[in-house]
This record gives structure tokens, sequence and C-alpha cells, in this order.
């Protein structure tokens, strides 16, 4: 049987739309007949697990079908796992993940905004690593750190040592590259000067360290509008309308292709993949 691809979606901010980047992509892996499983690591907030229940329970409530991934939990009772050891944390974070090897085609892991034993196991496992990021200098401290008075480059963060890491790991022990893509997640609507200076550091970092840049999602209403109903913009359709429809939409379904093909899924996202228009 051909090895399971494994996504992590991460990084060790809150607030930067890992969850929406999570739930979006396996939409649209699912609409392209993929066979996904999710699990979701962030055992207290568990916004991903959360949406896919929030998904069967509308169509089951409007007698709709619309695809659902094989979804892997850690433990019945997530929350639990907040005061586990570490120990116990990873032996049920490696049996939920080996279950969904065998089940899925893409293993897509949402991982919490911090650093956790279970989340830098996870990030050593991945074929891809997708890291959002919100369109601000606070994000950015996340990947790198910039002189105060020159907002100049000077050395990467924690966070993209983690990665650097688990990448030098997976190609001694696999000799496997672990791809990196960090999304210009929620960028504004309008040119700024200071967008214009991030952009530079986001690029200079980017050779430094080896990740390639990628678009994200805006902050669309669309996007937060679906969420209670466990859809997403790859869902809508003639039967599956739970909100009026807009020009709006349309742009979000070609927001989500853009990010589909930024990561190198473009083949699970072309033409009728998507919910058509």
């Amino acid at each position: 049987m051909p090895q399971a691809s494994v996504i992590v979606v991460g990084n060790e901010k809150g607030g930067a739309g890992k969850s929406t980047i999570a739930i979006h992509a396996a939409t649209a892996l699912l609409h392209a007949e993929a066979k996904v499983a999710v699990l979701d690591l962030d055992v207290r907030q568990q916004t991903t697990a959360h949406f896919f229940a929030h998904r069967r329970a509308w169509l089951e409530a409007n007698g709709l079908a619309a695809p659902m991934p094989v979804e892997n939990r850690l433990s019945a009772e997530a929350a639990a796992l907040s005061t586990a050891t570490d120990e116990e944390a990873l032996a049920r974070f490696h049996d939920a993940f080996a279950e969904a090897s065998e089940a899925a085609e893409f293993v897509l892991i949402d991982t919490p905004g911090s650093d956790t034993a279970i989340s830098r196991a996870a990030h050593g496992l991945a074929d891809l690593i997708v890291t959002p990021m919100n369109d601000s200098f606070v994000d950015f401290d996340m990947l790198g750190v910039v002189d105060p008075v020159t907002l100049e480059l000077k050395r990467h963060s924690l966070y993209s040592e983690t990665v650097w890491n688990s990448r030098k790991a997976r190609a001694l022990k696999d000799r496997k590259t672990i791809d990196w893509v960090v999304l210009r997640n929620r960028l504004a609507p309008t040119e700024a000067r200071n967008r214009k200076r991030l952009e530079e550091r986001v690029e200079t970092l980017s050779r430094k360290v080896g990740f390639r840049i990628g678009p994200g999602l805006r902050d669309r209403v669309i996007y937060r509008e679906l969420f209670p109903f466990g859809l997403t913009v790859a869902d809508l359709s003639p039967v599956i309308r739970p909100v009026a429809m807009s020009l709006q939409h349309v742009a979000a379904r070609q927001e989500l292709r853009a990010l589909m093909t930024a990561l190198g899924l473009s083949g699970f996202s072309d033409g009728e993949q998507i919910a058509a228009e």
C-alpha cells in the first residue's frame, strides 16, 4: 500500500488561521474524491474536530450528503490529554496516526499554537508543513527576529528552528525532504508601507531557512458564516447553500484554488473538483 501523504498545519502562535486553513484544505481534497484523515492536536480548543462534528450534524439534520474525512481522535476526552504526561500523549498520538495512515491517502494534522511534544512529533512526520501567518510583524516574530531600529532581519526564531530540526532529522532518518510553505494569510485589501517591509523580510528569511511563500485566505465573512454549519466554500452547490450566494463566494473559491495550487495540490482543486460556481 502506498504511504499516506502527511500535511501538518502549524506554527507556535494562536490566531494565525491554522484551523481555517486546515478545514479548507481538507474539504478541497475531499471534494476531489481523495480519502482524508484528520487529526486535531489542539486538545483544548479542538476547532477542527468541532467543525467536522458540526458538518455531520448539519448534513444529517437537512438530509444532505457531503464528503466526510476519517476522524481519528487521540482520546474520547481530548481535554484530558492536556494534563497527560508527554509519554502518554505521544503514545496516543502515534496510535492515532498509525490508524489514520492506514485508512487514508492524506493525513491532515492541525497543531496547537504552542510548543508541545506531540506537535514536534507531528512536524517530524510531515511531508508538507503549512504555516499561515497574518500580515504583520507580530506574526513574523514567530519566524524571524528583526532589528528594532533598522527592521533588518537578524536571525530566525524558535519555530523556524523547530521546522529546521524536523527537516534535518527526517532527511537523516528517511532521506526525505519536508516541503515547507508559509502562507501570507488574511492580507489587507490595500497596499501599505508596512506590508511592503514585511514582504521583504519574509522573502529574505525564506531564502535563509528554505520555505516557499504562498497565498492564504483573506479575512472574508463567508469563511466565518459557514463554519457553524461545518461547511466551506468547497461545499457550496445548488443543493448545499445555507447562506445567500454572492460574487464574494466566487472570489473565495478562487482563493481556495490558489491556496491548493501553492501547496502543490493543484491536481485536487482544478476544474469542477471544488463545487461549481
